[in-house]
């Protein structure tokens, strides 16, 4: 599954008349890891670290996803980096906060029902230990 093009389609049926690019690239700014990729496993670890652990349970398991407020996604993600995100798709913050808090779920549900999200996370131990924090 390329999660990049999952998580610019899902960010393109919110955020509209942006371009695919602009989109791919305001996406891989927000939410890449070092390695250019879409680093899923520090996201759902940054909201457990932010205590919203159970945010991030129900999206990755098989009911269903509890929202995210838009101020949520403002402190995970940081108000610089929507601040600046926003004005590189020419888009309000406010736009940007609420199509990412319509996104990010649906992105981290469908990455968890294959291997991908495992991938990110370090496969079965990374899972397990992120398994950890949620139930200490």
């Amino acid at each position: 599954m390329d999660l990049m093009k999952l998580g610019t389609e899902l960010l393109g049926d919110s955020v509209k008349n942006i371009d695919q690019d602009a989109l791919s690239s305001a996406l891989g700014s927000l939410l890449s890891g070092s390695d250019g990729k879409l680093d899923l496993g520090s996201i759902v670890s940054a909201m457990d670290d932010k205590g919203l652990g159970s945010i991030a349970e129900s999206w990755l398991g098989d009911g269903s996803n509890s929202p995210i407020s838009m101020e949520q996604i403002q402190e995970l993600l940081g108000s610089d980096k929507i601040a600046q995100i926003a004005s590189q798709l020419n888009t309000g913050e406010g736009n940007l906060l609420e199509s990412l808090s319509t996104m990010l779920p649906q992105l981290i549900d469908k990455s968890s029902s294959g291997d991908s999200l495992l991938d990110s996370l370090g496969g079965t131990d990374g899972l397990m230990d992120m398994a950890n924090k949620f139930f200490k």
